[in-house]
């Protein structure tokens, strides 16, 4: 257990989201920062979008406040309320970490894609010359798409049911990125290497699946970003059918030194 020592020196960190009980930063950055011997204390913050612009225009007047991690469904959101944005961030249209600085200006990163890339290099996953199918276009799929591209995936094709959303997604990192084939399409795994859920749903019991199981076969690798539960239904019905399944843990835990780190932490 974290022993909590809070004073009138202490940092202010977050973690921002909606809905927010799964997430897994508090518990992996507060021993960081007990171990380091750092005066802070990460807590979440439950804030729906429509509350999103008045909650960081608050924490701008605090002067404690260092920074917060971002998930969703405010990466986006979030990247339009910050002051300046890394290239990563600017590249995506989307942060899922903000520091405030001395001044109180916000400037917001994103380490999605590159962590999500190093937890698939990790567990020995190959990404150069793969075809992807990503479910979902929001912030954690522009990050991871763009990150996918710069690592060599060969195509990339998000599927939104809002397809005008993955259109758009797919031209943006499509101009970056020419020599990588990247399309909207529809919900059929059918051709690809890769599979991905960016969406929110396997959050609840009862959700939908984000692809069409019937088209996974088990040549094909079905990664997660969701971290609780720790095995979604997407992950179960993959390798029921004998995909080889990644979860969403790997991507915080290749990032969670870096977002602690960009908010000032000694982690």
């Amino acid at each position: 257990m974290v022993e909590l020592n809070i004073s009138g020196r202490t940092r202010l960190y977050g973690i921002v989201a909606d809905p927010i009980a799964h997430v897994k930063a508090p518990q992996m950055l507060n021993p960081r920062f007990a171990a380091a011997g750092h005066d802070g204390v990460l807590v979440p913050f439950h804030v729906s979008a429509a509350n999103l612009a008045a909650l960081m225009a608050g924490l701008r007047q605090v002067p404690n406040f260092a920074g917060a991690s971002v998930t969703v469904p405010h990466k986006e959101a979030m990247a339009k309320l910050c002051d300046s944005l890394t290239d990563a961030a600017r590249q995506a249209g989307a942060v899922n970490v903000v520091r405030r600085d001395a001044d109180g200006s916000l400037h917001g990163a994103m380490f999605d894609g590159e962590g999500f890339c190093a937890g698939l290099l990790a567990a020995g996953h190959a990404i150069a010359g793969k075809r992807v199918l990503i479910a979902g276009s929001g912030g954690a799929a522009s990050g991871i798409g763009f990150a996918l591209a710069a690592h060599g995936a060969a195509a990339i094709t998000f599927f939104n049911r809002t397809r005008v959303r993955a259109e758009a997604l797919a031209a943006r990192i499509a101009a970056d990125y020419p020599n990588v084939a990247v399309t909207a399409g529809g919900p059929d795994p059918a051709g690809h290497d890769i599979v991905v859920n960016t969406t929110m749903l396997g959050l609840k019991p009862g959700d939908a699946l984000p692809v069409d199981p019937a088209r996974l076969t088990p040549d094909m690798l079905a990664v997660e970003i969701i971290m609780d539960p720790a095995e979604t239904a997407f992950m179960r019905e993959a390798a029921a059918r004998g995909c080889c399944v990644h979860p969403g843990r790997p991507m915080l835990d290749q990032q969670i030194t870096l977002i602690g780190r960009f908010m000032g932490a000694p982690v």
